[in-house]
């Protein structure tokens, strides 16, 4: 019989994988010949690695839906970069335009509107373009704030109301990336509709991971990115998800389950291109200072486990192990007598 370790088959001690009597009491003496090869034990650090599928994308992906109604007239072009002031798309030739914060736009701002955080936010923005040189950046939407959005809308070729809505203004924390128009030009948008899919200018690494798999990330955890082209860089677990979804229409098993997982690269890759298909590999264990040899140095004892075979000299024994941590095609081992630089028996060449 044979048995596998790490995907490396192991041969059962008796009879002699190597060319000699095994000793088949697992702890046998002195025997011969010889195994026709040999390999020194090896103290080392042994990483064990797992290697999964991830895409490399960019951060934050969002739908815009704005209250704008009529045909669209104007997109930005898929990839195409959209910054503080600049048109998100236009309907009936009117922008609909970005501006920087976390809160969305919910209600019309004018004045006599009640002082809150999204006049703040709108007035912050008013200045960083340059307008309402009196303007106090404060919750409260005053003459001056009327002023500065008159002036604003008269640049940005809106009617000049002195009034905000959602029919021109999105709000996003930065500035936005076009990954998906999906409003076409000449068509019709109305309040609600999705018009775009943007995201933000980070490039992040994204991998569904099997929920069998999640031991083995943390957030935090360092990660290798193989990028197309062969580009490796390094990376960091930056966000581990909490709930499973599932990953196929299976009967809910785990292997059908699986969780979000983010990783941040520690320098920009060299390919622009946008769910680009990477392999990631995770770091499972990490064993250091330990006793190591290849895993095909290992034997399947009849009585249950593995050992090694010694050679010293002329003659070998067999010695049981106990295995450890694998990694890059070695084993950790223990066992009584064992030391570094000893001699174990390995298939030849």
């Amino acid at each position: 019989m044979a048995l596998a370790a790490a995907g490396t088959a192991v041969a059962v001690a008796g009879g002699g994988p190597f060319g000699g009597p095994g000793g088949g009491d697992g702890a046998g003496g002195p025997s011969t010949p010889a195994v026709p090869a040999t390999t020194p034990i090896t103290r080392q650090d042994l990483v064990d690695t797992k290697t999964v599928e991830g895409s490399l994308t960019y951060s934050g992906e969002r739908r815009i839906v704005t209250d704008a109604r009529g045909v669209v007239t104007w997109v930005p072009a898929e990839g195409a970069v959209v910054r503080r002031g600049r048109p998100l798309l236009r309907v009936a030739r009117r922008p609909v335009v970005l501006m920087y914060g976390t809160l969305p736009l919910y209600r019309t701002l004018r004045q006599g509107v009640a002082d809150g955080p999204d006049v703040e936010q709108l007035e912050r923005n008013l200045k960083v373009l340059g307008y309402g040189g009196d303007l106090t950046v404060d919750d409260h939407f005053s003459y001056a704030t009327y002023l500065a959005v008159r002036q604003w809308q008269d640049d940005a070729g809106l009617p000049r109301t002195g009034q905000v809505d959602a029919t021109q203004v999105v709000f996003l924390p930065a500035a936005a990336r076009v990954t998906d128009a999906r409003a076409e030009v000449g068509a019709r948008t109305a309040p609600g509709q999705p018009a775009l899919v943007v995201s933000g200018l980070r490039r992040v690494v994204h991998v569904d991971l099997s929920t069998s798999d999640q031991a083995l990330v943390r957030k935090g955890a360092r990660v290798t990115v193989e990028l197309p082209g062969g580009e490796r860089v390094r990376g960091r677990v930056t966000s581990v998800g909490t709930v499973a979804k599932a990953a196929s229409q299976g009967e809910g098993q785990d292997e059908d389950s699986t969780v979000d997982v983010d990783i941040t690269l520690a320098k920009a890759p060299r390919t622009r291109l946008d769910r680009a298909p990477v392999q990631v590999e995770l770091v499972s264990e990490r064993r250091r200072d330990v006793l190591a040899v290849p895993v095909e140095a290992l034997l399947a004892l009849r009585e249950g486990g593995f050992g090694v075979e010694v050679a010293e000299g002329a003659a070998t024994r067999i010695v049981p192990v106990e295995t450890g941590a694998f990694g890059g095609g070695m084993v950790e081992i223990t066992g009584a007598g064992l030391a570094e630089g000893m001699k174990v028996g390995v298939p030849a060449p």
